[in-house]
């Protein structure tokens, strides 16, 4: 039997650093309605609720889901007087300009109401609006629907980082770590205290709930529970907006995550998810899947020019989950594993370690990097792009850094700066500045330290 927590209703609560966001877009002159997009169970629903109670004196929550009848209502009029005056028989607050956050959540079952916040952009901008819906971006796809572009503003929401899990798990490390951040070695309980979290990270992921399992010390049982019941909600979304022939597709591309990122060549293989499976056959499936926000794909490129979107080869590419809790889950791997760090667990700890990395760039880039290889000689696990520079990134899962990929790359094109993770201190010397893992989401600030 599974049974589904709701993060609102949980008396934890975890500072997420989306709110300064939101304040931002709060505050800007040309504010337009809001558009949060993520896969579920990140807590969306949760941060549009504690954004309106802290930063407006009403909040007015109005749910397409629970509430059919709001959607006959939006399809009778554009007319945002009208809409505005109707709405307010709904909800037990009033709607006041400026002062009111309204909430459209679960958008994606009234094209109407989404349509609607081009009209709420040109006509009433009084109104704050934060929309929001499950599976939003497939419903998109799959209903043909339209996205007002150009009058919505857009904003990603992901999965707890792991600078935010610090924050709540080890304040004191978080806060040393913020206020004395340089290129020069971390002290060794820093660093130490920095693994432990690390590898409690590396168990519950960042979805909220199980963060909250973790820290609230329910035990590992407690967290791979509601790993694996958040796994069985998304697996009983594959069939929303999808055939049947399609979910068998979606649910054998998801499954075979585990296997795709064992293999020491991490290219994403057909084979791996059934023997004799084509491309053309699970691309639906793997579209489903990023549009669910459940998976990432990085794509190989053949030289690392400016911009790397531009020598892209969309044949080659790499899956990782959006989550390495989830992915942890997905692969059965028990919490002791991670945590003891068993010499067994060495290939799969790169994925997770890679994994996690990504989780980290993700949000610093708001998009996601490449990768590079040289046929079967060599690979750099990710290239991104910063001010004018392509900077290859290594990750090690260790503090053994052996391997001739980052030299090859290095020798072949010569970059002026080079980063590499592994779980070795911090230090920056001869254009290479190596990051323990834990560091991650501190990537972009260290690259402006070095800039400066």
């Amino acid at each position: 039997m599974h049974r589904f927590s709701n993060i609102d209703e949980m008396d934890m609560q975890i500072e997420r650093d989306a709110f300064e966001q939101l304040k931002a877009w709060k505050q800007s002159p040309h504010r337009k309605p809001l558009l949060l997009q993520g896969a579920r169970q990140i807590g969306k629903t949760w941060l549009m609720r504690e954004f309106g109670k802290r930063e407006f004196d009403y909040v007015a929550e109005l749910n397409f889901d629970e509430m059919p009848e709001l959607r006959e209502l939006f399809s009778r009029t554009k007319d945002t007087k009208r809409l505005i005056s109707e709405l307010a028989l709904y909800v037990p607050v009033p709607i006041v300009p400026e002062r009111t956050l309204l909430i459209f959540d679960e958008i994606q079952e009234s094209e109407a109401a989404l349509n609607s916040l081009k009209y709420f952009c040109e006509n009433a901008p009084e109104y704050p609006i934060i929309a929001a819906g499950s599976l939003l971006g497939v419903a998109v796809r799959k209903k043909s629907m339209t996205v007002p572009v150009g009058k919505v503003q857009t904003m990603s929401l992901y999965p707890l980082t792991f600078r935010e899990f610090l924050r709540a798990a080890d304040p004191s490390t978080y806060d040393y770590i913020e206020q004395n951040l340089s290129l020069s070695h971390l002290p060794e309980i820093i660093l130490s205290k920095l693994t432990d979290s690390y590898r409690r990270y590396m168990v519950c992921g960042g979805m909220p709930e199980a963060v909250i399992a973790l820290l609230e010390n329910r035990g590992m049982q407690e967290v791979d529970r509601v790993l694996g019941d958040i796994l069985y909600l998304y697996q009983a979304d594959f069939s929303k907006y999808a055939t049947p022939i399609e979910v068998n597709r979606i649910t054998a591309l998801w499954q075979s995550l585990p296997s795709q990122l064992s293999k020491e060549n991490r290219k994403f293989v057909y084979n791996v998810v059934r023997s004799g499976a084509r491309a053309r056959e699970y691309e639906d499936g793997l579209f489903w899947l990023e549009e669910a926000g459940l998976i990432y794909r990085l794509y190989n490129v053949s030289k690392p020019g400016i911009p790397l979107s531009a020598y892209r080869e969309l044949s080659a590419f790499k899956v990782y989950a959006l989550d390495c809790g989830l992915l942890r889950r997905l692969a059965r791997l028990a919490p002791e594993v991670v945590l003891s760090g068993n010499e067994q667990y060495k290939e799969f700890r790169g994925a997770m370690a890679e994994n996690m990395v990504l989780q980290a760039l993700v949000p610093q880039l708001n998009g996601v990097p490449y990768y590079w290889t040289s046929g079967n000689q060599a690979e750099i696990e990710f290239l991104v792009e910063h001010i004018d520079k392509v900077i290859p990134i290594e990750v090690k899962s260790a503090t053994r850094i052996s391997g001739g990929s980052l030299s090859s790359y290095t020798s072949r094109y010569n970059p002026s700066l080079r980063v590499r993770f592994s779980m070795n201190n911090l230090q920056y010397n001869g254009g290479l500045l190596s990051i323990p893992l834990p560091l991650a989401d501190w990537i972009i600030t260290l690259l402006t330290t070095i800039a400066q």
